[in-house]
Order: C-alpha cells, then structure tokens, then sequence
C-alpha cells in the first residue's frame, strides 16, 4: 500500500470516525460475530488480535466475553475511540504488523482487507499468518462478488477510498495460497447492487 493510499484511508475514517460509532450494526454482523466467538469458545482459542478494528465495537465484544484483546488502526481518530472503551490498541498498518511471530490465536478482519491492493493481498496474508500461533484461525470478511479494483466514485466519504472486491472463486483460490478454509459463506444484502454480498471465510493456519 503506497503512502498515497494510506494517507487517503486515513483521513476519509479520521473524518468519519464518529458517524461510524453512531451507527447500529447490522443483524447479520451481530450474528456473524456471535457465531465466530462460539467457535473460539468451542476450541479454547485465547489471545485476538482485530486488524481494521475501526472504532473498537466489535473488540470490545471479543473482550468482554473472556478474550485477551489487542487491536489495530491506521486512524488516529478510530484508535481514540477504541482506547475509550479500555481497550489495548496500537496505531498500525495492517500491512506493516509489528508484532513477534506466533502471537496470537486468533485474527480478526471485518471489512478491512478490501483495502489492500490485490498485488498485495499474499504479502499481507503472509504478515497475518506469521504472527498466528500453530493451529491459529483467522476471521476474514469483505463485501465483494466481482472483480473491482480502483477508487469507489460513488463513495460518500472524501477522500473517496480504494476498494478490491473478489469473486468468490478468485478469492477463494488466493486465500488457498496461505490458508486452509475453514469455512465459507455468501450473505446477501438488502441492496440494489445485487452482485455485491458479503464473503465470509474462517481460515486455519496451515
């Protein structure tokens, strides 16, 4: 990710940090998530790290129900908000994760990694499966559906942010390049856009 585009991620989530707070998640997040701590319940599974934690609600979910969390965000305002929920945050680049290898049990992405440039998205696969301890699992879910690279033009945030959105197919198979799938499901959103869904993969560390 060049410093362009972080830069530009940065100010469009630094202007929008409170909106994004304020707003009430979906019934289909609240159930992904619920459905996703009872499978680290099921396997014992510790220490998660969120990546793109954002404002830091679903974190402090993590935490509040037993798990040892540390999270991360490239905005400055997102990483205020989570601190105010007293939770471990870093200022970081979740292409640039500065953390020893086998950290952790667990990573978390929600809707996060359809930033990364497709060039980039091995090398930083590669980043997040070094620092899962053996047995690790990995939490990654993007809207996508079809192949799109480039500035959103119909974003309402400014600076208008990048997006990569994946088939399912495409990016099954590029996940398959570091990871084992766990498993995957499609959930349809109540859009016009009809081809974009949500992608939801649990990956184990191979």
């Amino acid at each position: 990710m060049n410093d362009d585009l972080r830069n530009r991620l940065r100010e469009a989530y630094d202007l929008k940090a409170l909106d994004r707070e304020n707003l009430s998640l979906q019934q289909w997040k609240i159930e992904e998530r619920g459905n996703f701590l009872a499978t680290l319940q099921q396997k014992a599974k510790r220490s998660l790290l969120e990546i793109g934690a954002g404002s830091g609600k679903d974190a402090k979910y993590f935490q509040d129900r037993g798990m040892q969390v540390v999270c991360t965000d490239l905005s400055t305002e997102m990483a205020r908000l989570s601190k105010q929920k007293r939770l471990r945050v870093c200022l970081m680049d979740f292409t640039r994760l500065a953390f020893s290898p086998r950290s952790f049990d667990v990573v978390y992405a929600l809707n996060c990694l359809l930033h990364v440039p497709k060039a980039e998205l091995v090398d930083v696969l590669l980043g997040i499966r070094a620092i899962l301890r053996p047995d690790g699992l990995f939490y990654m879910g993007v809207y996508g559906g079809y192949d799109f690279e480039g500035v959103w033009e119909d974003d309402g945030y400014e600076p208008r942010r990048f997006f990569a959105f994946y088939t399912d197919e495409h990016l099954q198979a590029v996940l398959e390049r570091v990871f084992q799938i766990h498993s995957f499901k499609s959930i349809l959103l109540d859009r016009d856009d009809s081809e974009l869904h949500f992608q939801s993969f649990i990956l184990h560390k191979m």
